[in-house]
């Protein structure tokens, strides 16, 4: 990104802040009369401007009107250079706070974050359950239901837990299971869910004769065993809100929207690429690999969950009010993340 000297900087703020407000090309005569004050300087002097800050790429006409918006590149500009956040009251942290405590089961908690985070920001809302893939393998344990039934009991990492049934040829003594589980946790420690099923062949190759059998059924079992149980769900809420924006009164923008809220592998795709550990993320418009997303900006915020994270995201239009949407995700996250960590030490 080219620099930018002081004028400049200031009338690019005021073209993304005008423009996120009014969804309206910003005019050199509109800045003029509604920042005389804080700028003065003439319209003339702010066309000349306007002309230096499209010949960079900040900004562009979107039609042979006289206003302009900002391109992706002017939004990056802002987010990275000129935004101040906008840290959600207290009157809406605690309304965050009581309508997730509501919740009484994991996933109505993540249908209530996406309900509530969605009418604040008036975006569309995206909250994913944790991706147990990632989580870490704590122990295994196996107990013998019956001669030809064995149950497996994976633990994860701060008391995530699976049961699987496995059925045998015939029954196994005690000794061999507790021989077998013992080599298991060994080979298996430390490790994701991802990680077991993509090396669990390599670890257990060494197996003794005697074990031979039944670590051959669990190679074969694998990816049932390790698997993360069921699939990240998705919770999605502001269908209703996000419409309303100006830019979905065109047909074809309309349906862009709507095809995207109804293809979820697509947005957990995006939002696993999205989200990094820490932080809130965001990608504008042609940031975003997917095509069918070049239109929108993404901002992603993690939650934990013990050792396993899942992902919060807004989706919208790239006329997104960044700097209260961005606090916004990154204090949701952390709430809901304070709320299990508080749940594991009770």
């Amino acid at each position: 990104m080219a620099e930018l000297n002081e004028r400049e900087r200031t009338v690019l703020r005021y073209v993304v802040h005008d423009f996120i407000e009014t969804a309206v090309p910003v005019g050199s005569r509109y800045i003029s009369k509604r920042h005389e004050d804080e700028l003065g300087l003439s319209a003339a002097s702010i066309r000349n401007v306007l002309s230096d800050l499209e010949y960079l790429g900040y900004i562009n006409h979107p039609h042979i009107s006289a206003g302009r918006v900002p391109t992706d590149l002017g939004y990056r500009f802002y987010l990275d250079c000129l935004m101040e956040k906008e840290v959600p009251s207290e009157q809406e942290q605690q309304r965050i706070r009581e309508n997730l405590r509501t919740a009484e089961e994991e996933e109505e908690l993540f249908k209530q974050t996406s309900k509530i985070l969605s009418r604040i920001s008036q975006q569309l809302c995206v909250v994913t359950s944790p991706y147990l893939r990632r989580g870490i393998f704590d122990k295994l344990e196996l107990v013998q239901i019956n001669s030809t039934r064995l149950m497996v009991i994976i633990s994860l990492k701060l008391g995530l837990v699976r049961t699987l049934m496995m059925e045998v040829a015939s029954e196994i003594p005690r000794e061999e299971l507790e021989q077998i589980t013992r080599f298991l946790n060994e080979r298996l420690s430390g490790l994701t869910l991802d990680q077991i099923r993509e090396t669990f062949a390599d670890r257990v190759k060494d197996a003794d004769e005697q074990s031979r059998g039944l670590i051959r059924l669990f190679i074969d079992s694998v990816d049932k065993l390790f698997a993360p149980g069921k699939a990240e769900r998705l919770h999605i809420a502001g269908t209703d809100v996000i419409v309303e924006q100006p830019e979905f009164e065109n047909p074809k923008n309309f349906r862009s929207i709507i095809e995207l809220i109804n293809n979820e592998e697509i947005i957990i795709h995006v939002l696993e690429k999205s989200t990094q550990p820490d932080g809130v993320t965001v990608t504008i418009g042609q940031e975003n690999k997917d095509e069918k997303l070049k239109d929108y900006s993404v901002i992603t915020g993690t939650y934990t969950v013990g050792t396993v994270q899942g992902t919060i995201g807004l989706i919208g239009p790239t006329r997104m009010h960044y700097a209260r949407a961005i606090p916004l995700v990154d204090y949701v996250a952390k709430t809901i993340s304070e709320m299990f960590s508080h749940s594991y030490k009770a």
